[in-house]
């Protein structure tokens, strides 16, 4: 396969300040790309662009991915100023933890509209200006599109509504020689993992993430993942590689994880545990409402 040259092209990407965001936006840059970073955050967007070298190769935008006129005006913006827009990366996203029975409703909406819609948006705004370099689409899905915890029915659900998105409007735009991929990275460190096992419900379910099964992955290999599977237009990333079997074959694997990830008096201390606001920390709930990892 043609490896797609980063260099000189422009990239997008949402939910630019966050953990995620950031570390990739550094590889992105590294590979020669131009980049247009969005974030609910305008300040922190516009000198995260400056520490990248600046406003010939990089610069801010304040957006938030539930308003779509906002996204339309930035990517017109961006795609003005660079010349161009060749790739648009949706990686906006928040969680929670807590269960269906308790949860707070604004905050199980909040992460669909965000993880969800926010792609949609984000896809919907980038579209005209990709399709006519004839692009690619990608947007950060995670393993929980194929692996389904309990105390994350929003974020499960938006995952992998977000991988059924993507397969979709693959097919609707192929003919448009524009690429759309998904990635699926498993736990790696970011703020909103530090969330996670912050909290006395996630602590409880993943028991901190530092071994077995729900071990995390360094974040420069999630980062690595994700730059390959730009520059192979892939329809589908996994980071490790070694999971990929598992989202392959989720209906096969998934009763297996849920007897051996999941065990009945985990989740029932975990729900026993759980904030009906999704977090404990008031200010772990008032990050996780700005949409970025």
């Amino acid at each position: 396969m043609t490896r797609y040259d980063l260099a000189g092209r422009t990239v997008v990407l949402t939910g630019s300040t966050g953990g995620l965001g950031i570390a990739l936006a550094n590889a992105l840059r590294d590979r020669g790309a131009n980049l247009a970073l969005l974030d609910l955050d305008a300040e922190a967007a516009q000198a995260q662009a400056e520490e990248l070298g600046g406003d010939t190769v990089a610069r801010g935008w304040g957006v938030d991915v539930r308003d779509l006129a906002g996204l339309q005006t930035a990517m017109h913006e961006a795609a003005a100023h660079f010349g161009r827009l060749d790739v648009a990366v949706a990686g906006a996203g928040i969680d929670t933890m807590a269960p269906l029975a308790t949860i707070d409703p604004a905050a199980y909406e909040r992460v669909i509209d965000v993880n969800l819609n926010g792609v949609w948006r984000t896809f919907r705004a980038a579209l005209p200006h990709v399709e006519a370099r004839r692009g690619y689409l990608l947007a950060i899905s995670s393993m929980a599109a194929f692996v389904h915890s309990p105390l994350q029915i929003s974020y499960t659900a938006s995952k992998a509504g977000v991988w059924a998105m993507c397969d979709s409007l693959r097919l609707e735009v192929r003919h448009l020689g524009v690429g759309v991929g998904s990635v699926h990275p498993t736990f790696f460190r970011t703020p909103m993992m530090d969330d996670v096992t912050a909290d006395p419900a996630g602590h409880a379910l993943w028991g901190g993430n530092s071994k077995g099964l729900w071990k995390m992955v360094p974040l420069e290999k999630v980062i690595a993942g994700i730059v390959r599977g730009i520059e192979r237009r892939a329809d589908r990333v996994v980071v490790p590689r070694s999971l990929t079997l598992t989202a392959n074959a989720p209906g096969l694997f998934r009763p297996i994880l849920e007897r051996v990830g999941f065990r009945p008096q985990t989740v029932q201390r975990a729900l026993g545990l759980a904030s009906a606001s999704g977090w404990h920390d008031p200010a772990v709930h008032e990050r996780h409402q700005a949409g970025s990892r």
